[in-house]
């Protein structure tokens, strides 16, 4: 079977399972903030997994792929550029006690540089546990980990593509 169908399976299963939200719900503070994807083309090739308590190990945001350019979600101000265990790194602090993290992406901007929502941030570079072509996008909200699904809607409808 095609890789693309088997990770829209996955997904759906998942979204069923409750793993991840098929839609945010009305009563998610975070579901109304207006967040745009960070990528043009939203293609989850890793969801969200959280931690069963805060140092156990997860998946602490989803990795998108097919990526070449990162984008803001959001408003905010560069909180930090730089590499971290060698992979580049770029943080947004979007205030409300919101931070985005992306890796690997190398960036122009520095640290207190501010950024609009669907403003440019970085190219997706080599580097940390994603494949070639894809960045992880982590969010904190008041220093926990939350699925970024959580501010853009839920998993994006599915577009089915002509097979073969």
């Amino acid at each position: 079977m095609n890789k693309r169908f088997l990770a829209f399976v996955l997904l759906v299963m998942l979204a069923v399972l409750g793993a991840v939200p098929a839609t945010a719900g009305e009563d998610d503070p975070l579901s109304r903030r207006g967040w745009v994807w960070p990528v043009d083309a939203v293609q989850i090739v890793r969801p969200f997994e959280a931690p069963a308590h805060r140092y156990a190990a997860g998946h602490r945001g989803v990795d998108l792929g097919g990526v070449a350019r990162v984008r803001s979600p959001a408003a905010g101000t560069i909180a930090f550029a730089g590499s971290v265990a060698g992979r580049p790194v770029v943080t947004i602090d979007h205030g409300d006690g919101l931070v985005t993290t992306f890796e690997p992406v190398t960036t122009v901007l520095g640290v207190g540089d501010p950024v609009a929502r669907g403003d440019p941030i970085g190219e997706v570079a080599a580097g940390g546990h994603v494949a070639g072509g894809a960045v992880h996008f982590g969010v904190r909200w008041n220093g926990e980990y939350v699925n970024p699904l959580r501010l853009l809607g839920g998993v994006p409808r599915a577009v089915l593509l002509p097979c073969c």
